[in-house]
């Protein structure tokens, strides 16, 4: 492992954890009149069930114990300052495996399948099908800090290249991603092929969708219509965050309540939770991604890829048009499918970008398939990543 990488702590200092008690104390919830439900947003039955046992059940402190049982660390990478967990696999020879979060989630996105990918043989599993887990912060979340000169959105793909080569020694790597991490996943194999096995996705990089190609079949069109569906009844999140971010920020950094308002109701609607986001979620792991990002301060951050995307002028698309074209197609690519994510795309669709080597559709799961349904995901992943193995002759292949 590189020098320049440190042993890190989650351990929020006792002055922030006074200063959320106080704010959460003097919480001024909204009249209880008027919609109740989740359709107009964020339900105030739930938010008020939501403050009452951050007051008084809820314990920062024994989740930072469970947070800090996995391996934290830190290292610069392109001129910013990344936060990773690396958890070492129990097997064979466990195959190097990046996994990148989107939004609203965390780095606690993959807290359930962390354990299941290191360790298979404990879970019943095979311990040759055992990973080297590498879980980072986006540049933009918790602990990691980007230097906004250093690319941005676009950039990140380069950056988590480096952080697996020259910083952690690997030199042939896996890759997974949802949301924001499948459009960093498959440009990380579209510009980084020779050193990428496979990659595994949970949906299809929405930015596809943005300009379509003409002879779409019946299913596909569907598909785009589903999407615009979604953009005019879910999107304006994005189009806020994309275009008038600083505003939105400066009030959830002010608010714990807001903050856990606007992350919640992403859950809840995007989730497989059949209406109850108890059915998916219990409140604690609500408040420890919440947590996340107020201790950091990081909730405008996050809203930068929206911004990079909305911003880009025409240079950056042609440019990302060309490395498309140049394309990641040796790559092999594995989907994950869950009925109630944000979209279902047909294969033949995926077919269109990636050179499609799994399939899989599942009964259940939404948008947080990692917290979903943990155990369907890994064996997807386990199973598309086998016979790619070999792709990593021996171990002489990981550097120490």
């Amino acid at each position: 492992m590189n020098a320049n990488v440190r042993r890190f702590e989650i351990r929020v200092d006792d002055s922030v954890l006074g200063d959320l008690g106080m704010r959460l104390a003097d919480t001024r919830l909204p009249p209880d009149e008027g919609q109740a439900g989740w359709d107009a947003g964020s339900s105030p039955d739930y938010l008020r069930e939501l403050l009452g046992h951050w007051q008084t059940k809820f314990d920062w402190r024994a989740e930072e114990e469970n947070l800090n049982r996995f391996g934290h660390y830190m290292t610069e990478v392109d001129g910013a300052d990344i936060h990773f967990i690396h958890e070492r696999g129990r097997g064979p020879r466990p195959l190097p495996l990046i996994l990148t979060h989107g939004f609203p989630d965390s780095f606690t996105r993959f807290l359930k399948v962390i354990p299941l990918l290191t360790d298979p043989a404990a879970h019943g599993g095979d311990p040759e099908d055992a990973f080297d887990v590498v879980v980072p912060s986006l540049p933009w979340c918790a602990f990691s800090r980007e230097h906004r000169h250093s690319g941005g959105m676009f950039k990140v793909n380069h950056t988590w290249h480096e952080l697996m080569t020259r910083i952690l020694g690997y030199r042939r790597y896996a890759a997974h991603g949802g949301d924001w991490g499948s459009t960093i996943t498959e440009q990380i194999a579209r510009s980084h092929s020779a050193s990428v096995v496979g990659i595994h996705l949970t949906d299809v990089p929405f930015w596809h969708a943005l300009k379509a190609p003409g002879n779409l079949a019946p299913d596909e069109q569907a598909y785009l219509e589903q999407i615009g569906h979604f953009q005019q009844r879910e999107g304006a999140y994005a189009l806020i965050q994309g275009s008038k971010p600083q505003t939105l920020s400066d009030a959830l950094n002010d608010s714990p309540i807001g903050l856990a308002a606007w992350l919640t109701e992403k859950f809840q609607r995007w989730s497989d939770c059949d209406g109850d986001i108890g059915n998916c979620f219990t409140m604690d792991e609500m408040l420890t991604n919440t947590m996340v990002y107020w201790v950091t301060s990081s909730i405008g951050g996050s809203f930068a890829p929206y911004y990079d995307v909305m911003n880009a002028g025409p240079p950056r698309w042609i440019a990302e048009g060309v490395k498309q074209a140049l394309g990641s197609a040796q790559v092999p690519a594995g989907f994950a499918l869950f009925p109630r994510d944000l979209s279902q795309p047909p294969r033949a669709w995926a077919q269109r970008f990636f050179n499609v080597q799994r399939w899989s559709e599942f009964p259940r799961g939404g948008h947080f398939a990692a917290m979903e349904q943990p155990d369907a995901l890994v064996a997807d992943i386990r199973a598309f990543f086998r016979p790619l193995r070999s792709a990593v002759r021996s171990t002489q292949d990981q550097l120490p």
